[in-house]
């Protein structure tokens, strides 16, 4: 699985962050980072948290 997320929409709120730190993180910039495009399979639950919490819809998973 890929996670794609849709940088127009995304407001770098770190929600996902906050669930899946070892994937997503917003820096001091305030721009968020994927630091795992491609994460274990092991994940998928708090990735799939991830997106369905987060509130402008900006992040999803793909199947590779």
């Amino acid at each position: 699985m890929k996670v794609v997320v849709d940088f127009d929409l995304c407001e770098s709120n770190a929600i996902c962050m906050g669930i899946a730190p070892e994937v997503f993180e917003v820096r001091e910039d305030d721009f968020l980072y994927i630091l795992d495009e491609n994460p274990p399979e092991s994940m998928r639950p708090q990735l799939e948290e991830a997106v369905m919490s987060c509130p402008r819809a900006a992040i999803k998973l793909v199947e590779d």
